[in-house]
């Protein structure tokens, strides 16, 4: 297993495995269409890749790892892994939450000063929700679609039209309305396109507190 790892790792890394080394093998194959391994074997060999250039490909693998990233593990200290265990679990967790906040149920958050959170994968299957906020006893639950572009956006309204009864079904079960959250990027940043719901989510919620 750690041999694997190790040979695919490094295989990925020095892209040996790319369409320019060994041909766009998915639809070589489909081409091919073979009942075998053999028939494949046959096929690759005679149409796409030669023998011997899997074989340099597989001695450059070899010297890669036994050269290159052996020359590169020698060089680690102890002082590099107590560093990199410390970036990752301080500087990049750090990172990690502060891009969270950005997202758009991290704006909600801040905005409704409320925790949202992700719902459970059976609520996405059966209500198409993605996220809830309780409130006493009940649930608000949210779904927010990526839009992409204002153009998209009547698409989205068409999928709600079609989503309203698994919606319905979870408001009578949970108490709450489900609302739809349309996500747009702007110079790589999401944002909430449909800021109403903003105030519809907050008279919910006022709604389930009395």
């Amino acid at each position: 297993m750690a041999k694997e790892w190790i040979l695919n790792s490094a295989m990925n890394r020095f892209q040996l495995n790319f369409k320019r080394n060994v041909g766009a093998v998915s639809e070589e194959i489909r081409k091919c269409g073979p009942r075998a391994i053999e028939d494949w074997e046959k096929y690759y060999f005679s149409n796409v890749r030669s023998r011997e250039h899997i074989e340099d490909l597989g001695k450059k693998l070899y010297v890669k790892i036994t050269e290159v990233i052996s020359a590169e593990v020698e060089e680690i200290t102890e002082k590099d892994c107590i560093e990199y265990m410390w970036n990752m679990v301080i500087s990049r967790t750090f990172d990690g939450y502060m891009t969270e906040i950005k997202t758009i149920y991290g704006q909600l958050q801040k905005i409704l000063e409320v925790k949202v959170e992700p719902a459970p994968d059976e609520w996405d299957r059966l209500y198409n929700v993605d996220f809830f906020i309780k409130i006493k006893d009940k649930y608000i639950g949210l779904q927010v679609k990526p839009a992409g572009d204002v153009s998209h956006i009547p698409q989205i309204f068409k999928e709600e039209a079609i989503q309203r009864a698994t919606h319905k079904k979870f408001r009578e079960k949970y108490g709450g309305e489900v609302f739809y959250i349309i996500s747009i990027k702007e110079a790589n940043k999401k944002k909430i396109h449909n800021t109403e719901v903003i105030e519809e989510i907050r008279k919910e919620m006022e709604r389930l507190r009395s």
